[in-house]
């Protein structure tokens, strides 16, 4: 038997392509050939949540959407054309297939690995936090093959993490540096700055093949010796008038310490007494050492005399002793 013709008999043909995802992860798979060649008239079955695409020599020809298709050059136009097939070729062909899962990938985490610095209008520069998570999908596979995953056996979820996460941040700190939101503002508004952030996310996800689903600010933190500080801030401005609170502070401890006279809070009271009376001595103290008033001025000259003659105390103006009757 001629050789040729034993050769073609060994060969392996495929009639049915299809792809049963094992796990979660998988962005892309190749399947799996080992040399066997493509029947002509052959089913290709796209699931649900799935893309392929044809590729020659590592040029990405025809792509398939959800549905179940007999190979031929009618499918195949962009392959048949890269391949120079006459329109009507019988033969099995070979080329590689590849599975895109298109179905939601949730649940991405991204964060900080570094606090980023901005500049804030209450607090000057501070360094900034802040985690959540995204959900992403390829939308585009020509464009995710071409871009990101190429001719690989495989691409996953993992391959794909860092390099988002990294997008994910730069637009972060672009975003809050140029705003002039403060950071109190900010953290308050978590769902108006995971709008901003997944709207500048889009695009740049885009040019990659993917489709941004959700984006989710979870967290705006600082570091905990700023976060110890505003604290303090914090308490500052509920104590307000500090005057007004110590007085208050002394009312609410004077109850009880009626209800327990051994107790500290009536050390405390005790004390207040002491002040309260050591505050009362000073002043009189002062109102001691200051100079009397000066009396007011006496008449001229003693308001009484005595008698030459009986020596009866008499006016000082009189002319006769009232007594005796003697001039005076």
């Amino acid at each position: 038997m001629h050789v040729g013709l034993l050769e073609f008999l060994g060969k392996q043909f495929i009639d049915v392509i299809q792809w049963n995802e094992p796990g979660d992860g998988i962005l892309v798979f190749r399947f799996p050939m080992r040399d066997m060649e493509i029947q002509n008239g052959g089913q290709l079955t796209v699931r649900e949540s799935q893309m392929a695409a044809f590729v020659n020599e590592g040029k990405i020809a025809d792509v398939f959407s959800p549905g179940l298709f007999t190979l031929n050059t009618r499918n195949l136009p962009l392959l048949t054309d890269l391949k120079n097939w006459d329109k009507a070729f019988e033969s099995p062909f070979k080329s590689d297939v590849y599975f895109f899962s298109t179905r939601l990938q949730i649940d991405q985490k991204w964060g900080t690995a570094t606090p980023i610095t901005i500049r804030d209008k209450e607090f000057g520069a501070v360094r900034l936090r802040g985690y959540g998570i995204y959900s992403y999908r390829i939308a585009d596979p020509r464009m995710f093959f071409t871009k990101v995953s190429g001719t690989r056996d495989a691409y996953y979820v993992n391959d794909l993490e860092g390099q988002l996460r990294e997008m994910i941040v730069a637009r972060m700190t672009d975003i809050c540096a140029s705003s002039e939101i403060s950071f109190l503002d900010m953290a308050a508004r978590q769902g108006a700055l995971s709008e901003k952030i997944g709207n500048e996310m889009k695009p740049a996800l885009a040019a990659l093949g993917l489709e941004l689903h959700q984006f989710v600010v979870e967290n705006l933190s600082l570091p905990a010796e700023l976060e110890k500080m505003l604290d303090q801030r914090i308490g500052m401005n509920m104590v307000g008038d500090m005057g007004r609170y110590t007085q208050f502070t002394a009312a609410e401890s004077m109850p009880l310490a009626a209800a327990n006279p051994s107790g500290v809070a009536a050390i405390g009271v005790g004390l207040g007494a002491g002040v309260a009376m050591g505050q009362a001595m000073t002043a009189a103290e002062k109102l001691a050492a200051a100079p009397p008033e000066a009396p007011a001025a006496a008449a001229s000259g003693p308001a009484t005399k005595f008698c030459i003659e009986c020596g009866k105390p008499i006016p000082a103006r009189a002319r006769f002793c009232a007594e005796c009757g003697k001039p005076q």
